[in-house]
């Protein structure tokens, strides 16, 4: 599955340019950066959240280093109200995934982990996931406290929750200030940008003038070479052998009034053979063959991080847990910001993801476990979160104070929350059989961006994955 994810510099979406496995997802996101490499178990684990209360000990797992200080933070409160203790575990995205995968084979899983909305329809389905129910309905815990939308993605088809949100992300263009000045464009000329199908509209005429190759000829010159290109226009954070994009693509699909399934979540019929969506996909493909984005090879060598940070790409569509990734002490050139583009039905667009805490069925202590994730999903421990300026998290009060924390650190993150002001978010996609629409989807995706399929690979797909859903259903 690709994961779109939020939550770390990585945040799950490991949509680095490469087709990560989460079995990626997701963003997104992305497993290149910090909180992505698969690194050994962190050396702190559990030694900053060395038992202190008298009750039992509960593993959690997350995989963002960037936000397991205040997790600990989190945890050290959480432990001084109730006595029980959290020994909060951080993993890198694939050991993470691979670590659940082999736990719940055997039982060896923590109490409570970060789940993403990538992987919870298999554990749903696994039967692995504590419904939450009952303890939300004893407790009176109002789930609507939430950004809209976000408690409904954790719901199943038999109305059991398996989650309570703990954040959420939208996307934006990420703009390399270097490149924009030496192109003559300021943050004005991309703050209004349109596409549409058909010739690419201002957006493409943008990244076309962003676009260098090799002998210093811009996209938008007579004798551009776009078989050598050294600086693209712009780059797509998301792989493309991806069924979902939530870094690339899908704020474009999106505002052409196009959607993943019939229904969402856990709709039955997937909608890739439609004309909004494949006329999308194959303009997106043109774009590779202009010379104004990097082709599958030079995507999947190097990955989407380390071609914009080394200045081979000026614009890049990346989530709002990397805002720190490229406005931090390490990055190699000022960035800024710009909306995502208005599309054809005059709105932008950005996917809505968020992750949210589960307890496991192999937890020991599951009532424990209750009180641990209600606190992670309490206004107490989010406007911790808020406070650090990692990520949105779900309480909008919450997301209040990560604004202002990131204004504090020089970030005007208003192309992120545009989306939500203005109502022109949309859901990660949830269904059955979501390793299969990845595996078969994102493969005929990647053909077309390789040259080697056209809008009938698509179709032929998607009549593929909905017989797959149908016969599972």
């Amino acid at each position: 599955m690709v994961a779109a994810a939020c939550g770390s510099d990585d945040d799950g979406d490991a949509d680095d340019g490469d087709d990560v496995s989460a079995s990626e997802a997701d963003a997104g996101d992305d497993a290149g950066d910090d909180a992505g490499d698969d690194e050994a178990m962190d050396e702190d684990e559990g030694e900053d959240a060395a038992p202190a209360g008298d009750g039992p000990t509960l593993d959690y797992w997350l995989w963002d280093n960037n936000q397991q200080p205040f997790y600990q933070e989190c945890a050290a409160n959480f432990t001084e109200q109730t006595g029980i203790n959290i020994n909060v575990v951080q993993l890198g995205w694939g050991e993470y995934w691979d670590g659940l995968t082999a736990g719940f084979a055997t039982g060896d899983v923590p109490d409570v982990f970060t789940n993403h909305l990538a992987q919870y329809p298999s554990f749903v389905d696994s039967g692995v996931l504590v419904p939450l129910n009952d303890f939300v309905e004893a407790d009176g815990v109002d789930v609507g406290i939430y950004a809209d939308g976000l408690a409904d993605l954790w719901v199943a088809p038999d109305g059991s929750r398996y989650g309570l949100p703990k954040d959420f992300d939208t996307i934006s263009l990420v703009v390399n200030q270097d490149a924009l000045a030496d192109a003559g464009l300021t943050m004005d000329d991309l703050a209004n940008l349109e596409w549409n199908s058909e010739d690419g509209g201002t957006f493409e005429s943008t990244i076309a003038a962003l676009s260098v190759d090799t002998n210093g000829v811009r996209g938008n010159e007579d004798g551009f070479d776009a078989g050598s290109v050294e600086t693209y226009g712009y780059i797509s954070n998301t792989g493309y052998a991806d069924a979902y994009s939530q870094t690339g693509w899908s704020a474009f699909t999106a505002t052409t009034g196009w959607d993943y399934l019939d229904t969402n979540p856990w709709g039955t019929v997937y909608n890739y053979d439609q004309p909004e969506f494949t006329d999308t996909m194959l303009w997106w493909a043109s774009l590779i063959e202009k010379g104004y984005m990097p082709d599958s090879e030079t995507l999947a060598g190097s990955g989407a991080d380390t071609i914009f940070a080394d200045g081979g790409a000026a614009t890049m569509t990346d989530g709002s847990w990397k805002i720190g990734t490229w406005t931090g002490p390490d990055a190699t050139f000022d960035v800024d910001f710009a909306p995502t583009p208005i599309g054809p039905n005059g709105g932008r667009a950005s996917m809505f993801n968020g992750l949210a805490d589960s307890i496991t069925t192999a937890s020991e202590n599951p009532d424990e476990a209750w009180e641990w994730v209600k606190y992670l999903g309490s206004a107490e421990c989010q406007d911790i979160i808020g406070a650090g300026g990692v990520v949105f998290p779900a309480i909008p009060s919450a997301t209040a104070l990560a604004e202002q924390a990131f204004a504090e650190k020089g970030a005007d993150v208003g192309a992120f929350t545009i989306h939500v002001e203005e109502g022109t978010t949309f859901l990660f996609p949830i269904s059955i059989e979501g390793a299969e629409v990845q595996n078969i989807v994102g493969t005929a995706i990647d053909a077309v961006m390789r040259g080697e399929g056209d809008a009938q690979t698509l179709i032929d797909a998607n009549a593929e994955i909905n017989e797959l859903i149908a016969d599972a259903g």
